[in-house]
This record gives structure tokens, C-alpha cells and sequence, in this order.
């Protein structure tokens, strides 16, 4: 019998883990941490849900298994563990005990993904494009006539790219205005505004903002990095008023125009002040990155730890496997805390310097998140730059916060016990 019952403990000890949890692990462990989030997408559109632990291993994805989906986890390289169904159980009781800062949060619907760029070819690449590449998440391109016919409402999440909302140009006049591609560009903003009835480029980049604004009111998530950022909240504060210089739009900038600013209208931002020159590549003080003196080894930026369980929004916007986030320039590289509204939550700062780099806020029904910088895997981007490859970044804490925001729309909104 001794025999037996020994015989039996070493087939077992060899038999495979049955297998009904799949856990993809977000903290060290992993090795691609990026294609993590395209894979918690990919399960989502198989109307499989996906729990995300909040602060559990780096904010880490639990779902469970099937031969498929663990063929596609090894197909993409991405690391996982078998977990069996008490082992399944037992975590999410752990994770969402009252003794940890921890929670699981049930993401159900893959969100559909809007990018707001222009369709011709620019000399510059997008971060968030990039990530949704690498990560094979899927996106439509919109621009501005599919704003102004109202097609964002087909979507529930919509990314800002490096735009300048002002009707500027991106303020490239002093450097590019004889080389093709900007030509090429201001060629077909005038086109367009035209139309569509505006007799500026400005008035139509105006209307669009307030289509953007009301898609995030009406219950839409935004997202805007660098110059997406601060022209965005510049041109709702300058409705109907002139900033463009002649060279932008044919006649001179109103003279009085910062003193007309309307700063109850802008999403982040108050009390800035406008740089007027059109040969200067700024467009308001908004940017810390005028007189900016942070040495480059010295450029990181902290994220600040919230409640799991109270504040569940910023805690996933912010999940990652490090606190400390090396830091990126671009055309805006960071926001002046005292120019933030009251309201805005700031999730991380470079706090010896007193910016903030990465902002969240509520609007109406929905909600915005602002990122400063261009690229968080290449410090200083500049025009005609080889695009990042991401497949030598596949941890890249900068691009994970990117990837926080694009999953979080899939998330069920719950509401707590009192």
C-alpha cells in the first residue's frame, strides 16, 4: 500500500498544473511589459473580461485560461503564469482585501480608439502611435473633418497628436517655412478650413477644440501629449480672439489679446500668458521648458501612489513596475504647477523644479489626462528623427503610463461600500 500511495505522489508531482487563471504579471518579472496591454486588449475583444490588480506586481492582468489565449501569450512573448482555480480565488480575495492598497478592477469592453492627426505624412512620429503599434491595438485616424461632421462620437477614447490647436503651424514658421513638408501642411489646413466655410485656419482649429471639448463632456476620455497639451487649453481660452500673426492667417494678432483670454474655458490651465512672437517656438509660459536648467541625468519624474480602493482612476493611470520615470523633452516638455486650475490632479512631478508632467481631470461625463514631452524613450526628439523602436523598449515605464490610458475606458465603473 506504502508502495502505492508513493507511486501515486510521484505522477502527480509530475502531472501538468491544471491550468483556469492566466496571470500576466506587470512588474519585473515581465519582459514585455508593453505588449501586455495589447494582449489584455486582445482577450477584451474575444468579450472575455480581464481583471486588472491594481498595485498587485506593477498593476498585473488576470484572466481565465484557455489553450488560445495561452498560445497567443507565447506568440507574443509575453510572460504568464499558470494559476490553478483556489490559486485564481485566493488572489483576488488578497488583492481586494481592506489590508493592502490593492484592488481588482473588471475591464469588459475593448474601447475603441480614435488618433487626431493629420493624414499626410509629418517629419516627426507620435508616441502613442507607436505604442499602439507595438502593442497591436488597433486605432482609426481622424482629423479635422471628421470632428467637425461629428464622427467622434463613434469612439471612447481619442489621442491628441502633437497638434497645435492655435492655427500657428506649430509655430515651424522661422525654421521650415521654406521647406516642402510645411508648405505642404499649411497648404492643406487652408484647404480644409476653407471648405468648411472659415475664412482662417485659426477660427476652424477653434471650432474643432469645442467639438473635442464637448465629446470629452458628453462622457468621451481624452488624451494629449506634448503641444496637444497647451495649444489645446490656449485655443479654448482664445475663442474668437486674434493671436495669429500676419504670416499665419494674413493680418495682424489683436494687440490686446492676452487681456481677452477666457480662462473658465480651458480643461487645465489659468492665468498663462501668451508668447507673441511668431519666430519664437513657444507658444505661452505654460511650458516650463522656457529657462528650463534640469540637467539631463537629473530629469526624472516621480508618480504619486494613490488608493486602490478610493481612487481607483489616477491608481491605474499610473500603474508601473517603477515609481520613477526617466523624463523626455518636446516642443512642451512639462506644465508650470502654478498655472494648473484648482481641480487638476497632478500624478507626476519633477518636485525640485516645481512641474508637473503628468495631469488628469474630470470633465462633465468624461474625463482628460495630459502627458508632457514627445517621445519617453528618446530625451531630445527632433524634426526628421528616426522613429523609437519600441522592440528595443519593451518595458519602457514613459510608454506604459501611455498604455494606462488606453485601457482604462474598458473599465466597469463601480461604486464603493460606506
Amino acid at each position: 500500500m506504502k508502495k502505492i500511495l508513493l507511486l501515486c505522489c510521484l505522477i502527480a508531482a509530475f502531472l501538468p498544473l491544471r491550468a483556469d487563471y492566466l496571470l500576466v504579471p506587470m512588474d519585473y518579472a515581465q519582459k514585455e511589459h508593453l505588449k501586455a496591454y495589447g494582449l489584455a486588449y486582445w482577450t477584451l475583444s474575444y468579450e472575455v473580461d480581464v481583471e486588472w490588480l491594481l498595485n498587485y506586481r506593477g498593476g498585473s492582468f488576470l484572466f481565465k485560461h484557455t489553450p488560445r489565449f495561452e498560445q497567443e501569450i507565447q506568440v507574443r512573448g509575453i510572460s504568464y503564469e499558470l494559476l490553478s482555480e483556489s490559486k485564481g480565488a485566493q488572489l483576488l480575495a488578497y488583492v481586494t482585501s481592506d489590508d493592502v492598497n490593492m484592488d481588482a478592477v473588471k475591464l469588459e469592453k475593448a474601447p475603441k480608439v480614435a488618433v487626431y492627426s493629420p493624414k499626410n505624412k509629418q517629419p516627426w512620429d507620435d508616441a502613442v502611435t507607436l505604442a499602439l503599434t507595438y502593442a497591436e491595438i488597433p486605432y482609426d485616424i481622424v482629423y479635422d473633418p471628421e470632428v467637425l461632421d461629428g464622427k467622434l462620437s463613434d469612439y471612447d477614447w481619442l489621442h491628441l497628436h502633437h497638434e497645435d490647436f492655435t492655427g500657428q503651424y506649430g509655430k515651424f514658421y522661422a525654421n521650415y517655412r521654406n521647406v516642402k513638408w510645411y508648405q505642404d501642411e499649411v497648404k492643406a489646413q487652408e484647404n480644409t478650413a476653407k471648405m468648411y466655410g472659415y475664412t482662417k485656419v485659426s477660427e476652424m482649429k477653434s471650432a474643432v477644440s469645442k467639438k473635442i471639448k464637448q465629446y470629452c463632456h458628453d462622457g468621451g476620455f481624452l488624451f494629449a501629449m506634448c503641444s496637444a497639451t497647451d495649444t489645446y487649453d490656449i485655443a479654448l481660452a482664445a475663442e474668437n480672439v486674434d493671436i495669429c500673426e500676419y504670416m499665419f492667417d494674413g493680418d495682424p494678432a489683436d494687440p490686446d489679446a492676452q487681456s481677452k483670454l477666457d480662462y473658465s474655458k480651458t480643461l487645465a490651465f489659468q492665468n498663462f500668458e501668451l508668447v507673441k512672437s511668431p519666430f519664437q517656438y513657444e507658444f505661452s509660459n505654460i511650458d516650463a521648458n522656457l529657462g528650463r536648467k534640469v540637467p539631463e541625468h537629473m530629469d526624472y519624474f516621480s508618480l504619486f501612489e494613490f488608493s486602490a480602493k478610493w481612487d481607483p482612476v489616477p491608481t491605474m493611470l499610473c500603474q508601473n513596475h517603477t515609481r520613477t520615470v526617466k523624463g523626455f523633452m518636446g516642443q512642451t516638455t512639462s506644465f508650470r504647477k502654478e498655472l494648473l486650475k484648482p481641480d487638476v490632479l497632478v500624478m507626476g512631478e519633477l518636485k525640485a523644479y516645481n512641474e508637473a508632467r503628468y495631469i488628469h481631470g474630470n470633465l462633465g461625463k468624461g474625463m482628460w489626462t495630459y502627458y508632457g514631452g514627445h517621445d519617453p524613450e528618446d530625451y531630445r526628439h527632433f524634426v526628421g528623427e528616426d522613429p523609437t523602436d519600441l522592440a528595443l523598449h519593451p518595458s519602457s515605464p514613459g510608454y506604459r503610463l501611455i498604455l494606462n490610458n488606453i485601457l482604462f475606458p474598458a473599465a466597469r465603473k463601480k461604486k464603493r461600500k460606506t
